[in-house]
């Protein structure tokens, strides 16, 4: 079997309907398989007005707002009509990217018909409860996780290091990369503007950390703006340049009075935003590789981040950027204070963190996952 006679089942709890790096890399991943001869239906919760149009066939999944998150759904069950389509598309491998009810169902049905699942991973579920003060619900959500996982046939995840944490957490043993790319026609040093940035009240020397990401608490704004107090307390000027949009915008205005908030942006726009930063700051422990912080590297920006999954598969620390252990306010802002006060050191490593972006090719990542496919398909024709 080659690539062009592949027909994939993919399932999804947010494909298209609030955009984020994970549906963004999915709708990537699904161009490039149809680019290639493949067959792919996509079975995700839908909405009147998604955040953008979904790449390939859409077959919609019944699913409820999630109660203090409402932006999001739960997919809650494969309706009969869904099964029937399912059943005539009749898939050589289904793919799971979202441990949630429907993925769930799918992962039964595919494990009936002694089909191949891939699980893709996406972000580290278990983390979230700890931006809640339920941190001690972790071990359970392990759990839950494990028995989802331990199901599929594979997993792949976008880095070695979320790789290597997946088996430590005894998930599955069976598990490769499948990185994330980025666009160097978009993502480059060229699109720095200062232009635009004095149109926002930067002026030229002053030096401007970023934050970049989905504003919602799981991201790290309490550390970012902790670590930005400590920087103001201690007398270091700076400015701070937010891209981003969420429900957590609000209170992180507040906690950041003189920051610049420029929303959700896109496309060469984003570009702009990100290499008019000076260098970007991502403290967050959720991601399981970092959009963000590869975007800012093909921008020539050096990255400061929290030692975490992801981060520390892309940052090489005191070379393109430093990591620092979540959490450590201090540390993070004795990192950012070098930068702020070291031109010739934020230059050096922000070419450096350019030099490791070239390394990352939307499609031979993507024909990663479409070897995995292909790999699991000959392993269950074997027995």
């Amino acid at each position: 079997m080659d690539i062009a006679d592949l027909r994939i089942a993919l399932f999804s709890g947010n494909y298209n309907y609030v955009r984020d790096g994970a549906n963004q890399a999915l709708n990537r991943l699904v161009g490039y398989l149809l680019r290639q001869g493949a067959q792919v239906r996509v079975y995700a919760p839908v909405v009147d007005k998604p955040a953008f149009e979904p790449t390939g066939d859409l077959v919609g999944i019944r699913a409820v707002p999630i109660p203090t998150r409402s932006e999001y759904r739960i997919p809650l069950s494969i309706s009969g009509k869904a099964r029937r389509d399912l059943k005539a598309f009749a898939p050589h491998v289904v793919h799971v990217s979202s441990p949630d009810p429907v993925g769930h169902q799918a992962v039964t049905w595919a494990r009936t018909r002694n089909l191949p699942v891939l699980a893709s991973v996406h972000t580290r579920f278990e983390t979230y409860l700890r931006y809640y003060n339920m941190a001690w619900g972790e071990p359970l959500i392990e759990a839950i996780l494990r028995r989802f996982y331990r199901r599929c046939d594979a997993l792949v995840a976008p880095s070695e290091s979320m790789a290597q944490l997946l088996r430590e957490q005894r998930m599955n043993y069976d598990v490769s990369i499948w990185s994330r790319g980025v666009d160097r026609e978009i993502f480059h040093p060229g699109r720095r503007d200062l232009a635009w940035r004095r149109a926002h009240g930067i002026a030229d020397h002053e030096v401007t950390i970023g934050f970049l990401g989905r504003l919602v608490m799981e991201k790290g704004l309490d550390v970012f703006s902790d670590t930005l107090d400590e920087l103001t307390q201690r007398g270091i000027a700076h400015r701070v340049l937010v891209v981003g949009e969420g429900p957590a915008r609000e209170w992180f205005e507040a906690r950041l009075p003189q920051a610049v908030f420029v929303g959700f942006q896109q496309g060469a726009d984003l570009a702009r935003a990100v290499a008019s930063m000076d260098m970007l700051f991502n403290p967050s422990v959720t991601e399981t590789f970092g959009n963000v912080t590869l975007e800012a590297m093909a921008c020539r920006l050096p990255v400061i981040a929290a030692a975490a999954t992801g981060s520390q598969s892309l940052v090489n620390d005191r070379e393109s950027g430093r990591l620092v252990p979540p959490g450590a306010i201090h540390q993070f802002a004795e990192a950012i204070k070098g930068y702020v006060e070291n031109q010739d050191m934020r230059e050096a490593h922000g070419l450096a963190g350019e030099s490791r972006a070239l390394e990352f090719s939307w499609d031979r990542i993507n024909q990663a996952v479409a070897d995995t496919y292909l790999r699991l398909i000959r392993q269950k024709t074997r027995g």
